[in-house]
Order: structure tokens, then C-alpha cells, then sequence
């Protein structure tokens, strides 16, 4: 068994991956650390309902001899999207694991069914904290801001995990920690404009961060006291991340760029129809992940172009 862990693990790494396994049997212990995050108040409540209330902490029913949780780091690049406005082009970013996100998901999930298949194992998804899931098993650190790191590929990747009934016979199940980096920095904390990132405690306020009000559905605006400089992507945020040293070496990392003219512009910012857009659009929306958040992405570059009157929503 031993051998074929090992086997895997190279095949995943020649594919820039990373992974650790550890047992089903701490499924639990996931549990109790996000709902106790929550019943000590250190969590905002409506950011708790909103995020992690979906998570399922029982074994699946269509792998109900599971015995392993196989969690994998992918290599993820930000990416560069261009609209123009005004006669201008205007590029701005859309951080990594955004585009293609349930793509990649899939993409790996068939990659270890296949891989476990060979042996006679089968796998499922997993519907799990993936942050902490992949801190406890050793395979990620925490910095500062809240965000995970991975050697080599800093906070440039997007996570996956899947159940399986392959046997864990090394669990690699740890305490999470911070990277040791992170206890004289705080260059983080001074980029964060919205004060999300404490002095008093690790854990992020949540409530606080940009991305999890410009996640939110189109019609919820932004609160008022988030101010219209402070925003810089798409969708989500790159403060933390662009002033952190562990991502000196990926910062430049982008991939192909997207780009959107004037006309596709004025369609977006005034929230067209998906059966409205032209397929050229469409076909670009799809390849960011936009497609399903259309309203989203009308308010947000709201805020870096002037809307329409008849689409103004704050």
C-alpha cells in the first residue's frame, strides 16, 4: 500500500500537483473546529451562513466504506481580463482558482478515480472546509491573512478533495500552523484597506474582506463604508496577496487574457440576459466562470465604469 501511495503522489507531483492523505475518522474534528469557530462568536454570523453552513461532515452515501480523504493543491494562475470603456482598455484581474474552477475540480477528481481505479479503489467529492482540511494534513500553512501557502506555488493554487476506500495507513493529520515567515510580517495586514486582517488574533474578519462582499449575489450592494478605491479585481481581492513575499516568485504569474470590447462592456455592466449576449461573449464568460454571476459582474464593474442609468444599483 505504502508503494502505491508513493506512486501516486509522484504521479500527481509530475503534474505540479501536491497532496496529502489523511483519515475519514477526523471528519469530526473538522466539524467541531468550524461549528466551535462559530458558538464562540469568533465568527460574523451571516458570514457563517452564508459560507459554511454547506459543508457535509458524514461519509458519502455512494462511498459509504470510505477510509481516506485525499486532498491535492493545483497549480493556479490569475488571469487577465481587458475591457474596454471610453475608447480605453482597461485590464483587471481575476485572482487565481476563479476561472475554470469546477472544471479543474473535475479534471482532478477523474484524475484520482482513474489513478485509485487501476488499484481496485474507488472516490467521491468531498463538500469540505478545504482550507483547514488541507492545513491539518500538513499540506498547507496559513499566513497571516488567512490564506493558505504551498511551497514553491505561494497562495497561487486551488484545492480539491475527494473520499476514497483506499486504506490510510500514514495519516499525515497535524495541527495547522502559520508560516514561520508570517510572525515578524504584517505587510498583509497594513495593505488590507478594510482593517480585515487583526493585530489581536489570527483569525480573519471575515465580514470584513472585499471578497466576501463582491462574491455576493448583484442585487446585495456594498456596505457603505467600503470604499470605491479599494477595490481591485474582478472578483475578489489581491491586496494580501500582492505585497506577500511568498509570492515574489508567482506575482507575474497570468494566464491567457481574456478581452472584452466596448460593446461587450456596455452589455455586461448592464446585466444582459445570458441568452441575450452574443455566443463570442458567452464564449469568454465561460472561460472565466462568469457566466453563472452575471449580476455580479455588472455590479462590480459598476464600480471601475460608469453604468447606465437604467442599470444604476447603489
Amino acid at each position: 500500500m505504502d508503494e502505491f501511495v508513493d506512486d501516486l503522489f509522484v504521479c500527481l507531483r509530475e503534474r505540479g500537483f501536491r497532496a496529502r492523505i489523511v483519515s475519514v475518522s477526523h471528519l469530526h474534528q473538522l466539524q467541531r473546529e468550524i461549528e466551535g469557530l462559530h458558538s464562540h462568536a469568533l465568527l460574523d454570523s451571516q458570514f457563517y451562513q452564508d459560507r459554511l453552513v454547506r459543508f457535509n461532515f458524514q461519509i458519502p452515501k455512494d462511498l459509504p466504506k470510505a477510509q481516506s480523504l485525499i486532498v491535492v493543491a493545483v497549480p493556479r494562475s490569475q488571469t487577465r481580463v481587458i475591457f474596454t470603456w471610453n475608447g480605453r482598455r482597461h485590464p483587471l484581474i481575476l485572482p487565481p482558482t476563479y476561472a475554470a474552477y469546477d472544471d479543474t475540480t473535475k479534471q482532478v477528481e477523474s484524475l484520482l478515480a482513474k489513478l485509485l481505479g487501476e488499484k481496485g479503489y474507488q472516490s467521491t467529492g468531498a463538500a469540505l472546509p478545504l482550507k483547514l482540511l488541507a492545513a491539518r494534513s500538513g499540506l498547507v500553512q496559513y499566513g497571516r491573512n488567512n490564506i493558505c501557502y504551498v511551497s514553491e506555488l505561494g497562495s497561487f493554487f486551488q484545492l480539491v478533495a475527494v473520499y476514497s476506500d483506499m486504506p490510510c495507513e500514514e495519516d499525515s493529520w497535524q495541527e495547522a500552523t502559520m508560516m514561520k515567515s508570517c510572525e515578524e510580517c504584517e505587510l498583509c495586514r497594513r495593505a488590507c484597506p478594510t482593517g480585515a486582517i487583526p493585530s489581536d488574533r489570527f483569525l480573519l474578519h471575515a465580514e470584513r474582506c472585499i471578497t466576501y462582499h463582491n462574491e455576493k449575489e448583484g442585487n446585495v450592494s456594498f456596505p457603505e463604508w467600503m470604499k470605491v478605491s479599494w477595490h481591485n479585481c474582478v472578483i475578489g481581492c489581491m491586496r494580501c496577496q500582492r505585497v506577500c513575499p511568498q509570492n515574489k516568485e508567482v506575482m507575474q504569474w497570468a494566464g491567457e487574457a481574456e478581452e472584452f470590447s466596448e460593446e461587450e462592456t456596455t452589455l455586461l455592466l448592464e446585466d444582459v440576459p445570458r441568452d441575450k449576449l452574443p455566443p463570442a461573449t458567452l464564449k469568454k464568460l465561460e472561460h472565466l466562470s462568469l457566466v453563472d454571476c452575471l449580476d455580479i459582474l455588472a455590479r462590480n464593474l459598476g464600480i471601475f465604469f460608469k453604468k447606465p442609468e437604467k442599470s444604476q444599483l447603489f
